[in-house]
């Protein structure tokens, strides 16, 4: 049953609640070249009539969560809509007990090191620390990557037991982010069963043209993956197996460091 389907049938939802954020998940839609959306782009992304999406634009206007550019008449999120973000970070201990290690690994290696946490059938960046200048995006908090492409939420997938990965991948939407992006099941199967034995999931490409990537799970006392560390760099500066050699036992000893949470 869809998510949508399941608020549906719920009589605690309030519906009008439910509807707010599928506005706010509009902006999800804008681009570098497409910054803001018009009342027809909301309209067309929601299937809400013209009627309902001024109310709800009007009030997440008034509350500080929209901006509305009056020369066009167009909106974009504002800064607001960081206070949440803000304070999910400032709270998570698990966050705060993790970060001193990946700047220290981030130092070490001289590679971008990210804290990504485990949301069902995604990755999400939480902490991102950079030793050198990169592209944009590499930066940014709250990126969701697919489990199956990473290798830190391959090393996740490893972590649980069959049903669990298999519920998980059935309810996957595959993806090539490149031409290199592996979409065979099988094949992300076997890359999932190396992950677990080596401690560490290994990627080419899988999301970023010319990005290698080695990630490892974080999990708590009962052995749950909770997160994974990932350390990034462009393979212009390294072949595969030289990245392998040189940064897995780095990734190892820090998630040894940090221990079950």
């Amino acid at each position: 049953m869809t998510k949508k389907k399941l608020l549906e049938d719920d009589a605690l939802v309030v519906k009008s609640v439910g509807k707010a954020f599928d506005v706010l998940k509009c902006f999800e839609q804008t681009s570098q070249s497409e910054r803001e959306l018009s009342l027809m782009d909301i309209c067309r992304l929601t299937g809400f009539d013209k009627s309902t999406v001024q109310r709800f634009t009007h009030t997440l206007q008034t509350l500080g969560y929209i901006n509305k550019n009056e020369s066009s008449r167009r909106y974009s999120l504002s800064l607001k809509v960081l206070d949440l973000a803000f304070h999910f970070l400032r709270n998570d201990a698990f966050i705060e007990t993790v970060n001193p290690h990946l700047f220290e690994l981030c130092q070490l290696s001289r590679c971008r090191v990210s804290l990504s946490l485990f949301d069902d059938t995604e990755t999400v960046y939480a902490v991102r620390h950079q030793y050198k200048s990169e592209y944009y995006s590499s930066s940014l908090l709250g990126k969701r990557v697919p489990i199956y492409c990473s290798g830190g939420g391959r090393s996740i997938l490893a972590c649980l037991d069959a049903g669990q990965r298999d519920d998980i991948l059935d309810r996957s939407e595959f993806i090539a982010f490149t031409h290199h992006t592996v979409l065979d099941r099988q094949v992300i199967l076997n890359e999932i069963e190396l992950a677990g034995k080596k401690g560490y999931g290994l990627t080419k490409e899988q999301f970023v043209y010319g990005e290698l990537g080695l990630g490892a799970a974080l999990l708590d006392r009962h052995g749950y993956p909770l997160a994974a560390i990932q350390l990034a760099i462009n393979q212009s500066e390294i072949s595969l197996d030289e990245f392998e050699k040189k940064y897995a036992p780095m990734l190892l000893e820090t998630v040894q460091r940090i221990g079950a949470y």
